[in-house]
């Protein structure tokens, strides 16, 4: 049986939707204005009904480009943002206090063009501010009609169990594909307990599994992927060899890689919708194509045996990084 769509805080989309964050931020190749633009319209034409976007995703740009292309047509699209990092001038790190909360919806507001988000999401957990304190002030916001979900996004069970106690959770945003796994320490199920959907972000390993990455090192300097373990020396010779055998499956099954790790990310459950990014109207395309296209078990279970944990070389993210996720993860 295909894949059907699925909901989102009582919404039904297509279970494939749009991380837009690489129109604006953090790989390289982006596209210019004028073709970022094009592409999220072309995006909406061929059955994306669902954005995700983030005030940090170029500090601002990738919410206007949004609301620009949305003009006219902003209740075809199930529209998602984020608020809580900031990475600019005197204000850089994570700030969820009530006060910030509703100050950065308002300025979302306006650069979307939009009198409301249909999800809301703090981008990182504020260790300094109870969850349950932040929840309480977007959970105001839902009463004013200015958001209609509240998102939590790269938070433990616990977490989401603690905000879940003030205000019904509508999505958990997490990296998941089959080389990262945290989610499957307890957030996914704990995602399917409270009903809340599970959002999973880089579904196709950051361009790895969509057979986009022969040469880490040869992306230009801002790229992030340079500076990620898995991404450097040993471990990234090791996991180029796990690629091309999964690059096999997908050939042998009839789709490309990114259709592949896709399907395997929405067989984890009728609760996960999956947002691949891109700033390429071909990879666009091959995204959606087949997203009712339902894996089978076994060849799911090779999927998982070959690529994982255990499988994987290199951690996801560098140190540095890691104090700002509070995501379980493995020892």
């Amino acid at each position: 049986m295909p894949i059907q769509r699925r909901k989102i805080n009582g919404r039904e989309t297509n279970p494939i939707g749009l991380g837009c964050m690489s129109l604006s931020w953090a790989y390289a190749g982006r596209p210019s204005e004028e073709e970022g633009i094009r592409l999220l319209q072309h995006a909406v034409d061929i059955g994306y009904d669902h954005f995700d976007t983030a005030r940090l995703y170029g500090l601002g740009h990738n919410e206007t480009q949004v609301g620009n292309a949305l003009k006219g047509r902003r209740d075809k699209v199930f529209l998602a943002s984020k608020m809580g990092i900031f990475a600019s001038g005197e204000k850089r790190g994570v700030d969820c206090h009530p006060d910030t909360i509703r100050s950065e919806l308002e300025i979302s507001l306006k650069l979307l063009q939009t009198d409301h988000i249909d999800l809301y999401y703090m981008h990182r957990r504020d260790r300094n501010v109870p969850i349950e304190e932040s929840v309480g002030a977007m959970a105001d916001l839902v009463k004013e009609g200015k958001i209609g979900g509240i998102g939590l996004s790269e938070m433990s069970a616990e977490t989401l169990r603690r905000a879940a106690s003030v205000h019904p959770i509508a999505a958990m945003q997490t990296e998941y594909s089959p080389w990262t796994r945290q989610a499957e320490i307890a957030v996914l199920e704990a995602c399917k307990d409270l009903g809340t959907a599970f959002v999973a972000f880089s579904p196709v390993a950051r361009g790895v599994l969509a057979n986009g990455l022969r040469d880490p090192q040869a992306l230009p300097d801002g790229d992030i992927r340079k500076a990620m373990p898995r991404f450097i020396g040993e471990n990234w010779d090791k996991n180029l060899a796990l690629v091309d055998s999964f690059n096999a499956i997908a050939a042998r099954e009839g789709v490309t890689p990114a259709q592949l790790s896709l399907a395997w990310v929405l067989s984890r459950g009728e609760h996960v919708v999956a947002i691949p990014g891109t700033g390429k109207i071909a990879h666009l395309e091959e995204n959606i194509a087949r997203w009712d296209w339902e894996i089978a078990a076994v060849v799911a279970a090779e999927v998982d045996a070959l690529i994982n944990q255990q499988t994987v070389s290199g951690h996801r993210y560098a140190g540095a990084i890691l104090p700002t996720i509070d995501t379980e993860d493995f020892d």
